[in-house]
């Protein structure tokens, strides 16, 4: 999840379009360069945690034990999980080296990729498939990035960067927070479906067992070509989480998850 415009100044930041300038380079002859690195609060977005997994080979549950810290948001009251830092004096990314930068770089966070950017949204319509975003430069007192003659615009830094495919598989996910943010607060999703919305956003692996080895696909009339793509694709299976946890909270009536007619005896 990238920054909030929240304030240090008490001063808006000035808001930013697509086509909005601004000059920033990240290198290692930058003398901060890692500085962004440490005391940071990075929300891993589900996507993140797909990416991450893969290229330290582990499961989607040990990446989760090792890496990360469970939290409730407490704007929806959803479970969702931030980088676990090294307990040092620093409290650095578990990932970076003073050296050599990221050791996980082509597959960094989210919030990793967007920065010197953060994004805001003035209005969200998931169910249109609308977002009404607007964007903000994250000016902090170490860093010389923005010092550099670099001049990107803001769609070519997020083109560069690769958040356009996160932010679209991610989509799902957020509508979830979304909804559940603008429902009256005595609306309570219970504890198990929480376990549940943190098993199908964060542990793709339990997820895709809970579908293939349970009674789902004995519940759901879905077509054999989409159970095909859900067996072999996690971001398919991910995508196709998001939805299902979309009609069961929020009874959408997604007729994608028509419950099957059972023959009476």
């Amino acid at each position: 999840m990238t920054d909030t415009p929240e304030k240090t100044s008490g001063i808006p930041p000035e808001q930013m379009g697509l086509k909005s300038k601004f000059k920033f380079k990240c290198h290692k002859d930058v003398k901060c360069f890692t500085d962004c690195c440490r005391g940071i609060d990075i929300m891993l977005t589900p996507y993140d945690i797909l990416t991450m997994r893969a290229k330290l080979d582990l499961s989607s549950e040990e990446f989760l034990a090792v890496f990360t810290t469970p939290r409730i948001l407490e704007s929806a009251d959803l479970p969702v999980v931030t980088l676990k830092l090294l307990d040092d004096d620093r409290k650095s990314c578990p990932f970076v080296d003073d050296k050599d930068g990221c050791a996980v770089y082509e597959d960094r966070p989210t919030t990793c990729r967007y920065y010197p950017l953060g994004v805001g949204s003035l209005s969200y319509s998931g169910e249109q498939g609308e977002k009404d975003e607007f964007f903000f430069t994250v000016k902090e007192a170490h860093c010389f990035g923005f010092e550099e003659e670099k001049e990107w615009t803001v769609a070519e830094w997020r083109q560069d960067q690769g958040v356009d495919l996160r932010d679209t598989v991610n989509d799902g996910w957020m509508d979830l927070i979304v909804r559940k943010k603008s429902l009256p607060p005595s609306m309570k999703l219970s504890e198990e479906s929480k376990q549940m919305f943190f098993l199908v956003c964060y542990n793709i692996d339990k997820f895709r067992e809970f579908v293939f080895k349970s009674s789902f696909l004995q519940r759901y009339d879905l077509p054999a070509k989409q159970i095909e793509e859900i067996k072999k694709d996690d971001v398919k299976l991910l995508q196709f989480g998001f939805e299902w946890l979309k009609n069961t909270f929020f009874q959408t009536h997604d007729e994608a998850f028509k419950i099957k007619e059972t023959k009476e005896n």
